[in-house]
């Protein structure tokens, strides 16, 4: 075959793949302008109560950007995001439970508006120390707030109640555990499917996938489809993908890999036993990065665990894929702290 003729056909070939990814873009496009969750995910706010931002220093002098929202005499709902998201995750709790609740979001170290620590700063004694930092600040006196965690960001809450216990009775009446897990996080993952036997070089794959410092963006077909695979279902909406793609995108590389390190390292158990109010542990059955063991272990480690709750066909993103169920656990969970 000539020279000229393998460039014709490389060309070609060239052409009709930018061709196809084009048509996968917009194709994915209508599919979320036509998903009717569309407006509740990407559209403009809806009206809910006043609001509130403030920059509250950690014990390190990390500043960690606080959002409240909603009525100032209502009971407080302190709801913590997980590795890669912001505070905009809980979208759907504020447009929902606004405005009767007093809603107190952060974004965690190296994520959002908040600081981004020096390496030693990325650890789970930093995170207790921001949420403890963060209720002290915000929870008024004489309450206690209901902790919503999903993610990393329950795994703060049972880091926070391990090296704070004395504030669990002082902040806390009831909390809510969501998709997570405290220990055994890289070797329990379903991320990557693998036969039996070799389970360190399986380790050692999911770190490396989960670990990378790359950029994730531009927004692209594939990053859509493997923010599906990594964090929702193959059920989640369009608009539910496009939402999670959103603010994954947007996460510091670097933070997202120290992170991830630092989690792969995670034992909290021993924080559980110290969460000492009524907890709800929630988890879908399609999460790959924390599967339902991870849930059904924390249930025996919890002094006062309600029933596990698991959500069928749903993935990491529960907050996200059911959001009505997550608000009703909420609201359930506020009667239970302020009875």
């Amino acid at each position: 075959m000539s020279a000229r003729r393998t460039l014709l056909l490389a060309g070609a070939a060239g052409l009709a793949a930018v061709t196809g990814w084009r048509r996968m873009a917009r194709a994915d496009a209508a599919a979320v302008a036509a998903d009717p969750r569309s407006d509740l995910l990407l559209g403009p706010s809806g009206p809910y109560g006043p609001v509130e931002d403030r920059t509250v220093p950690s014990a390190d002098g990390t500043p960690i950007a606080v959002r409240i929202t909603g009525p100032a005499d209502a009971p407080t709902v302190v709801l913590a995001h997980g590795w890669t998201c912001s505070q905009e995750f809980w979208r759907p709790q504020v447009l929902a439970l606004g405005d009767r609740l007093r809603l107190v979001t952060y974004d965690q170290r190296g994520h959002g508006a908040s600081g981004t620590p020096a390496a030693e700063g990325f650890s789970a004694d930093a995170l207790a120390e921001d949420l403890e930092a963060v209720l002290a600040e915000t929870v008024p006196a004489g309450q206690r707030a209901v902790l919503v965690g999903h993610s990393m960001g329950a795994m703060s809450i049972a880091a926070w109640a391990g090296r704070y216990p004395a504030s669990v009775g002082r902040y806390a009446g009831a909390a809510l555990l969501a998709s997570t897990g405290v220990s055994n996080l890289i070797s329990d993952s379903g991320l990557v499917p693998w036969p039996a036997g070799r389970p360190r070089l399986r380790a050692a794959v999911v770190r490396a996938a989960l670990g990378s410092t790359a950029p994730t963006g531009p927004a692209s077909p594939l990053s859509r489809r493997a923010v599906r695979y990594v964090a929702l279902s193959e059920g989640a909406s369009p608009a539910e993908v496009a939402f999670c793609e959103q603010i994954v995108l947007a996460a510091k590389p670097g933070p997202r890999a120290r992170w991830s390190a630092a989690m792969g390292t995670f034992d909290l158990g021993d924080g559980l036993a110290n969460l000492t109010v009524p907890t709800t542990v929630l988890v879908g059955t399609a999460d790959r990065l924390t599967p339902p063991v991870h849930a059904r272990r924390m249930i025996d480690l919890l002094p006062q665990a309600a029933p596990l709750v698991e959500l069928i066909g749903v993935g990491h993103m529960t907050p996200i894929e059911a959001p009505e169920t997550v608000n009703d656990l909420i609201e359930q969970l506020v009667k239970e702290a302020s009875a």
